[in-house]
């Protein structure tokens, strides 16, 4: 059964609000504490240290996307002792091996799995079957290892925008346009243009919005590659994408482990001259390079020799869940979300990324 000292809730407020100070400020301006209002559940109070300031915006930024938040409570002094950020999604596959359990959700394309050696593997997995089965939300909480260690039926539906159709430029005319060398850059304007993603890159304990969370490299690949899209089209360059499909497990800075697996990834492309009537396809990736590289050698760093790649219109946003996201509502959202985990993760006992220990 589920942790009886942990709650997974909405954030319904905070009192006082953080409107009008910091939580750093206000933490200190209220020594009693700030009081945390949770859909369902008893109020709880938290107080200066052990990261309040953080937890606190944190708990603000998953009210402001009625996303929902689990929050370990000690009994005796109901203090929160851990905080984590579930996601709501869909199960599409649970496939059992002989160690742990792997579970596919949804809206991520990072690696799930449920341990056997936990004391509520049984209904945990349950769980998760049943709702493979009849489509219900989730609310899944993981470690930083991505091993799931609580799952809940969800009774609210996540936002999300209403599927715009979009039609892609022919082929023959993108064509003729590289042809003219019109959408094909300099290797210089294309590490120009890397770098102006790349500058987006979030501070991990502050994450202002708009930052992209290049250092929280678990999950969410899709809406970065949406928004470096969309910078780069600001600055006149045509990007596109690519897919890749796989057993992938890349090495990494960016997470404690050193390491993170996924199903897929995605990150722009941009076509670059290499002389007369010459060009390739470069992918602009800063959650694993510092420059713009082939698609080979995005490939090769990703572990996984026999990955598909599969190039697309940079419309194309979130295959299989949401094809295309014109007004970057859904980006939007996801990019936030992202932001909190990275916060949250930097708040650790290992602090915020990169890690020192990695190679």
């Amino acid at each position: 059964m589920p942790d009886p000292n942990a709650i997974v809730a909405l954030v319904t407020r905070l009192e006082p609000s953080l409107d009008q100070a910091s939580a750093s400020d206000l933490l200190r301006q209220r020594p009693e504490g700030v009081v945390v209002e949770l859909e369902g559940y008893e109020a709880l109070r938290l107080a200066e240290g052990d990261g309040a300031a953080g937890r606190l915006d944190i708990l603000e930024g998953l009210r402001r996307l009625r996303t929902p938040v689990y929050l370990e409570i000690d009994p005796a002094t109901r203090r929160i002792t851990r905080l984590l950020i579930p996601l709501v999604t869909r199960v599409s596959q649970v496939v059992e091996g002989q160690g742990a359990v792997s579970v596919v959700l949804e809206a991520s394309h990072a690696h799930h799995q449920l341990s056997r050696e936990r004391g509520d593997f049984a209904e945990l997995l349950a769980t998760l079957r049943e709702a493979a089965d009849k489509g219900s939300w989730l609310a899944v909480t993981e470690n930083d290892a991505h091993e799931v260690i609580d799952v809940r039926l969800w009774p609210h539906e996540p936002f999300r925008p209403e599927r715009v159709e979009v039609h892609l430029k022919p082929s023959w005319w993108r064509w003729l346009l590289c042809f003219f060398r019109r959408c094909c850059v300099t290797s210089s304007r294309a590490q120009e243009l890397f770098d102006l993603c790349a500058t987006k890159t979030c501070s991990p304990t502050t994450v202002p919005p708009p930052c992209i969370p290049f250092l929280y490299p678990d999950d969410g690949c899709w809406a970065r590659a949406h928004e470096m899209c969309r910078l780069m089209e600001l600055e006149g360059a045509q990007p596109r994408k690519v897919w890749i499909d796989g057993s992938l497990h890349t090495p990494t800075r960016n997470h404690p482990n050193c390491i993170v697996h996924w199903g897929w990834h995605v990150a722009p492309t941009l076509c670059v001259r290499r002389g007369f009537l010459r060009s390739q396809e470069m992918v602009i990736d800063p959650s694993l390079f510092t420059t713009p590289v082939s698609q080979a050698t995005w490939k090769g760093a990703q572990g996984d020799p026999g990955a598909t790649l599969t190039p697309s219109d940079a419309t194309l946003y979130w295959r299989y869940v949401m094809p295309s996201d014109p007004g970057y509502v859904d980006t939007n959202i996801r990019l936030a979300y992202y932001r909190l985990q990275l916060q949250n993760r930097s708040l650790g006992a290992n602090g915020p990324p990169p890690y020192a220990h990695c190679p």
